[in-house]
């Protein structure tokens, strides 16, 4: 469903929007078109058709498109969505088994060392020696318990030099072992948790950065609409107020006004090209705006198409808080940053006291001069350990150190607890504030719609002189505010329509998640 203004330069187009199928509502009675404002709009038209291949002027939603698709702003959103899902696939693999391969490259040593004899003593000599190793091993993380088990095979080379060189090789087929640590922080939990918080965060900022996107568009966009509408309002009046000022050099000569008319009639001309002037400069400054935001070259022409059509939606608050609670990417990384400091505390209790780390593993090793002889009959090879860690006195450190990440989680909580009412506040109050525009909307355009015919009467009354001069500049310039009253208007409805569905990443029309 969809609300329709009648105005005098818009051109009626249904937005191009696959899901949003509006059906028009007349709220207002067709009125006469300004000839003006319709003849510059179409010279807009006309010049863009020429200078830029496009098949139809530029709608709102088609824009939107264009800069959520090839856009500066939107080429950065999906590279730092890209690198997020890049570091999460990085996380997953590196939880996959891990196959590394270790070696020496042949070293060498000459030194004097002590060599133990038969009956006990000790005698130095010297020794040159040749070392040289390779292994293969297969890590994995175990993400229940927080240990590593690993499976490993290797050779080793070890070559005496001297007056009878010895040559020795050390192989150890296979060895499967685990390292487990005890009362200490299973790490590799808490990182799991962790980075489903944060792609899941990076993915939502990724589809709120869109539609900060399609909210900046859409300023942008009917920036350049109220540029050109202000060009064309100022145009028509350079021409009214020349053609007045003919018509008053007529009558003064003939005397039916005064002096004093004549000068207001020409300070009146004055100001409307000056007018005609800033607006020419402003529409230039926002179509490079817009073509910025866009990704267009810079001597693109751009033809819109804007419609008098809005969606007619009625946000109930309730919904737009509990979507934006459950959507906002804010609310996503405020879970990661308390799951972060719970962590912390646990560290702060788990690594700070008693803790032991169980090493064993099980496994076959030979040794012989020879390498093939290195892996016959391979005998049996155990290791077990226990590395114990207790702290006996700290001076109140542990204590201190537990305090202090309770105190960072605390005010954790209280900053998250701001920013989840300050989210209930601007979903609520923007769902409100899109109630109110479509209400100023109305409003505004039956006021432009009256201050346009007004001004009409106006002029042709002053034409037969049945009004003063003083009435008829009174007429325009309250045309010229209701002209801007209602582009500020029609602006500031999509800027409010955009802004909810960026804060709830929820669309009021289809009544579904945006994904």
């Amino acid at each position: 469903m969809s609300k329709s203004f009648t105005r005098p330069f818009a051109p009626v187009k249904a937005l191009a929007h696959p899901t949003r199928p509006f059906a028009p509502l007349r709220l207002l009675a067709p009125i006469p078109l300004a000839v003006s404002l319709l003849a510059l709009s179409a010279q807009f038209n006309q010049l863009a058709a020429q200078t830029v291949t496009m098949a139809q002027p530029l709608s709102l939603d088609a824009a939107i498109a264009m800069a959520q698709q090839r856009g500066p702003s939107a080429r950065s959103a999906e590279r730092t969505r890209d690198a997020a899902r890049y570091r999460d696939q990085a996380y997953n693999a590196r939880l996959l088994p891990q196959i590394s391969l270790t070696g020496d490259a042949p070293t060498y040593s000459r030194a004097i060392i002590p060599v133990v004899q038969p009956d006990g003593s000790t005698r130095f000599a010297a020794q040159q020696q040749r070392q040289s190793s390779l292994g293969l091993q297969l890590g994995q993380r175990l993400p229940y318990t927080g240990g590593d088990l690993f499976i490993q095979s290797g050779v080793t080379n070890i070559n005496i030099l001297g007056e009878r060189d010895t040559r020795l090789w050390r192989s150890n087929p296979v060895q499967v072992g685990i390292r487990q640590p005890i009362f200490r922080l299973n790490t590799l939990a808490w990182d799991n948790r962790e980075q489903d918080l944060r792609i899941d965060a990076a993915e939502q900022m990724y589809l709120e950065n869109r539609e900060s996107i399609a909210q900046q568009t859409a300023a942008l966009y009917f920036d350049l609409f109220a540029a050109r509408a202000s060009l064309a309002n100022a145009l028509s009046n350079a021409e009214v107020n020349d053609t007045l000022l003919t018509l008053n050099r007529g009558r003064y000569e003939v005397g039916r006004i005064g002096e004093d008319n004549l000068l207001q009639s020409e300070l009146q001309v004055l100001r409307a090209r000056n007018s005609l002037e800033a607006a020419k400069l402003s529409e230039q400054r926002a179509e490079a705006a817009l073509r910025l935001q866009l990704g267009m070259p810079n001597d693109a022409m751009l033809a819109l198409s804007v419609t008098n059509e809005v969606p007619d939606v009625k946000i109930d608050t309730a919904v737009a808080v509990a979507e934006a609670l459950r959507n906002g990417a804010a609310l996503r990384d405020a879970d990661l940053q308390m799951m972060q400091q719970k962590r912390r505390v646990a560290e702060a209790r788990r690594n700070t006291g008693f803790g032991a780390t169980v090493t064993a593993s099980v496994g076959y090793n030979q040794t012989a001069e020879t390498f093939n002889e290195a892996y016959k009959s391979p005998l049996q090879s155990q290791q077990f350990s226990v590395g114990v860690e207790m702290p006996l006195i700290q001076w109140g450190a542990r204590r201190a150190g537990i305090e202090a990440a309770k105190a960072d989680q605390e005010r954790v909580e209280t900053d998250v607890k701001v920013l989840r009412e300050r989210r209930i506040q601007d979903a609520r109050f923007a769902a409100l504030e899109l109630e109110q525009a479509s209400r100023q909307l109305v409003t505004a355009a039956k006021a432009d719609t009256v201050g346009s015919k007004r001004f009409e009467v106006a002029r042709n009354r002053y034409s037969i002189g049945r009004i003063d001069i003083n009435n008829l500049f009174i007429a325009q310039n309250e045309k010229d505010q209701a002209l801007e009253a209602y582009v500020r208007a029609l602006r500031g409805y999509w800027d409010a329509f955009y802004r909810v569905r960026r804060l709830t990443l929820y669309d009021f029309v289809t009544g579904s998640r945006i994904r």
